[in-house]
């Protein structure tokens, strides 16, 4: 009966973080095109639930850390999102500041240590 219950309690708390992410992508401002992003913490903030390590391991999403993915697919995957397993994040950043994010992600080394 605990464990039931222990399970309903994380999945309500699962469900309540996705949908706080959601809504902090819908409701954010975008910023000009030429504003530069402090991508690591943004990264951190947003993505950094799902893509654990600063998307160097795997998490509740896939590893970004070498991706096997193009350009093209992880900016479309950022603005449009994927049902039920990523939020679409169109209109929280300029195109110019997803650049940026997938500068990041193509930057990504395991850490040292």
């Amino acid at each position: 009966m605990l464990k039931l219950h222990l399970k309903t309690i994380v999945a309500v708390l699962g469900a309540s973080l996705l949908c706080a992410v959601v809504a902090r992508a819908q409701s954010a401002t975008p910023a000009p095109d030429d504003a530069t992003l402090d991508v690591e913490q943004v990264f951190a903030g947003t993505c950094g639930f799902c893509h654990s390590d600063g998307g160097r391991a795997a998490g509740k999403g896939p590893q970004l850390m070498n991706s096997p993915r193009d350009d093209d697919f992880i900016r479309n995957r950022i603005k449009q999102g994927k049902q039920g397993a990523m939020p679409a994040f169109n209109g929280a950043f300029t195109d110019a500041q997803i650049d940026q994010i997938i500068k990041y992600i193509r930057a990504l080394k395991p850490r040292e240590g």
